[in-house]
C-alpha cells in the first residue's frame, strides 16, 4: 500500500501458529500462503522494487504458480510491461565551473531539479554579488535559519529563482555559507515546476574552498566567474504487471487484483525507517503486499476449483503501486478496460495482519454500488467490519473506480512494521489471512450466483486534511503524469469541472491567467479564486486545445 495512507491508525497484529487452524482445508491454504509469502518477502527478492531484479523474480514466481494451477495468461500472455516517468536525474554531461574550476557534481555542487536544461556564463564579477548574468545568492540569511529544520530550502530557491528570472538573471547559483546540517541535496521527486533558467546550489565545503576568500576580499583571487551547462533528465522506468484469466465466455468479467511490488531498500523515499537507505536495509513487504499477492493466487485457485462460470475472471498482480498506482493505471489504459464489460473489481492490499483481539477488517468501496450493502453484512459474523464508502483510496482499486467500475477493497490495517524492514513473513497472521480469503470467496460466490452487473455509484472523496483553497474544481488529478499540465483521472459530478464539460483524460494547461505546468501551478491557480468567481479553463483533448467557461460554486 502506498505511503499516502499514513493517517490510518496503527494496529499491532499477533502472529498465530498454523497448527491452531481447525479445518484441514484451511491448514492447507495457510501452508501455501506461508510458502508464497516467505518467498516473496525473502532477502533474495530485495524488496521487489518496481523495475528491479527482485520484481522480475517475483513476477516469474507468480507466472509459474498460475501455470501450475492451470490458469492461462490474459490474452495469451502473463507479463504486461509498462513504462512510466518517475522523477528527475542529473545528466552526466552537466558541468558547473567556478573560475574555470570544474566542481564535483553532488559532492560540491548540484543543479536544482527544477533547473532548465541549458547553459549560462557570467561576466567576471569583482565580488560575490547578485549582479551580472548569473546571480550568486546565499541560501541562508543567518545561522538561525541554517539551523531551522523547518526551513524549506527547495521552495525558497524555486521562488527566488523565479523572481530572479523576472529581474533579468540568466542563471542563479545558491551557496551554503553556514554549513547547515539540513543542507539540501538533489531531490529526484521534486514537484516544483521547471524554470526557464539554469539553477544550481554550491555546498558548504565548496563554498569554503572557492568562494569564502573572494567574498571576504582576501586571498589571491578577488573576482569570480561562473559557467553552467546543465542537463536535467526525466527518469524513465519499466514495471511489469502479471495477469491470468479464466474465460467462461460470459458477458461480464470480474477483476480481482493485488499489487506485488514493494519498496526495495527504500531508495524512492517511501521508507518509514530512519537511515534505512543509508544502511541498505531490505524492505521485505510481507504484509505489504506479499499477503495480498498470495491471497489472490489462492482465490484464483478456489475460483477454478469451484468452476464458477457466470463471469469471466481476470486476476491481475500490479507493480508500481508504491510509487503511485502506476501499474493499475497502465493496465486500465493499455488494456482498454471497458466499464460496460466489467462487473466489478476486488482489491486485496495488506490482508495479512488481522488483529486477533479486535478482528477488524476494513472494507472500502462500499459506496460504489448498492449491491455491496448485502455483501458487507456477510462479514459481520466473523469480523468487526470497518466500512469505507469511498471508491478512492491509496491502492489499485482507485484506478478501476475512476474507470466507472464498482470496487471493493479488503485491508486488515497498518501496524508498527508498515513500510519498514521489519514487515517480514514471520509476523503474518496466517490463520487470520485464511479467514479474509474465505470471506472474499463468499463474496465472489454470492455475486457469481446472482451473475448481475452491479450498478456503479459515484462516492464522496475524503480530502485527507484541511485545504487552504476556498474553491475546488472537482477533479482527481493523475499524479503520475509529468509531460506538462495536469491530466484528469476523474471528474466529480456536480462540481465546477463537471458542469464546465471537463472529462477524464483531459489535460489542463491553464486556469484563469495561470499557465498550468504541473500540480504546483495548478494549486497556485486554484488559490486565486473564491466561491462565485467565473473564469476559463484551457485544456487539451485528443491533441486539440479547448477553452471552457468555469464557475466556482458559492
Amino acid at each position: 500500500m502506498g505511503i499516502r495512507n499514513t493517517s490510518i491508525l496503527f494496529v499491532v497484529a499477533v502472529a498465530t501458529a498454523i497448527p491452531a487452524i481447525a479445518h484441514k482445508k484451511d491448514k492447507k491454504v495457510a501452508k501455501q500462503l506461508q510458502v508464497d509469502i516467505s518467498f516473496l518477502a525473502s532477502d533474495d527478492l530485495e524488496g521487489r522494487r518496481t523495475g528491479s531484479v527482485g520484481e522480475k523474480k517475483a513476477g516469474d514466481y507468480i507466472e509459474e504458480r498460475y501455470k501450475k494451477l492451470g490458469i492461462a495468461g490474459y490474452k495469451g500472455q502473463y507479463k504486461y510491461p509498462f513504462k512510466f516517468t518517475y522523477g528527475r536525474e542529473i545528466a552526466p554531461s552537466t558541468q558547473i565551473r567556478l573560475n574555470n574550476k570544474l566542481l564535483k557534481l553532488n559532492d560540491e555542487v548540484f543543479p536544482l531539479p527544477f533547473s532548465c536544461t541549458g547553459a549560462a556564463a557570467s561576466d567576471v564579477m569583482p565580488a560575490v554579488t547578485e549582479q551580472g548574468n548569473i546571480w550568486m545568492v546565499p541560501l541562508y540569511t543567518d545561522k538561525d535559519q541554517a539551523k531551522d529544520p523547518h526551513f524549506d530550502a527547495d521552495k525558497y530557491m524555486h521562488d527566488y529563482a523565479k523572481e530572479a528570472k523576472r529581474g533579468g538573471a540568466k542563471g542563479v547559483v545558491f551557496f551554503d555559507s553556514y554549513g547547515s546540517k539540513y543542507e539540501p541535496t538533489f531531490n529526484k521527486q521534486s514537484e516544483f515546476d521547471p524554470l526557464d533558467l539554469p539553477v544550481a546550489c554550491i555546498k558548504y565545503e565548496a563554498y569554503r574552498k572557492y568562494i569564502k576568500q573572494i567574498e571576504e576580499g582576501t586571498g589571491n583571487k578577488s573576482s569570480l566567474q561562473v559557467d553552467m551547462n546543465i542537463s536535467i533528465l526525466k527518469t524513465e522506468r519499466t514495471g511489469t504487471n502479471v495477469a491470468a484469466y479464466i474465460d467462461n465466455g460470459a458477458p461480464y468479467t470480474v477483476v480481482i487484483g493485488a499489487h506485488y511490488d514493494h519498496l526495495g531498500f527504500g531508495e524512492d523515499g517511501n521508507s518509514l525507517q530512519a537511515n534505512a537507505v543509508k544502511e541498505h536495509q531490505i524492505h521485505h513487504g510481507a504484509d505489504d503486499n506479499a499477503s495480498g499477492t498470495a491471497a489472490l493466487m489462492e482465490l484464483a485457485h478456489w475460483v477454478k476449483s469451484k468452476k464458477l462460470h457466470n463471469y469471466n475472471y481476470l486476476f491481475v498482480h500490479f507493480s508500481g503501486e508504491e510509487l503511485g498506482l502506476y501499474g493499475s493505471k497502465a493496465f486500465v489504459k493499455d488494456q482498454k478496460i471497458d466499464s460496460t464489460q466489467i462487473a466489478y473489481m476486488i482489491n486485496m492490499d495488506m490482508v495479512g495482519r488481522l488483529n486477533d483481539s479486535t478482528h477488524a477488517l476494513t472494507v472500502g468501496g462500499v459506496g460504489t454500488s448498492p449491491a455491496w450493502e448485502d455483501v458487507v453484512s456477510m462479514g459481520g459474523k466473523n469480523f468487526k467490519m470497518v466500512i469505507d464508502s469511498s471508491g478512492v483510496g491509496p491502492s489499485d482499486h482507485t484506478s478501476f473506480y475512476y474507470a466507472g467500475i464498482p470496487v471493493l477493497f479488503f485491508f486488515t490495517g497498518t501496524h508498527k512494521d508498515y513500510h519498514k524492514p521489519t514487515d517480514i513473513a514471520a509476523n503474518i497472521n496466517y490463520p487470520g489471512e485464511v479467514q479474509v480469503i474465505r470471506y472474499a470467496e463468499d463474496v465472489v460466490a454470492k455475486m457469481d450466483k446472482e451473475h448481475i452487473k452491479p450498478r456503479y455509484a459515484v462516492t464522496k472523496t475524503a480530502t485527507g486534511g484541511r485545504s487552504k483553497f476556498k474553491v475546488t474544481l472537482g477533479i482527481m488529478p493523475d499524479y503520475t503524469y509529468q509531460d506538462g499540465g495536469v491530466r484528469v483521472d476523474g471528474v466529480t459530478e456536480g462540481k465546477p469541472a463537471s458542469k464546465a464539460g471537463v472529462k477524464a483524460g483531459d489535460i489542463l494547461v491553464q486556469l484563469g491567467d495561470v499557465k498550468i505546468l504541473s500540480m504546483q501551478s495548478y494549486m497556485e491557480a486554484l488559490g486565486k479564486f473564491t466561491p462565485g468567481d467565473k473564469s476559463e479553463v484551457k485544456l487539451k483533448r485528443d491533441g486539440k486545445e479547448i477553452t471552457l467557461p468555469v464557475e466556482f460554486n458559492k
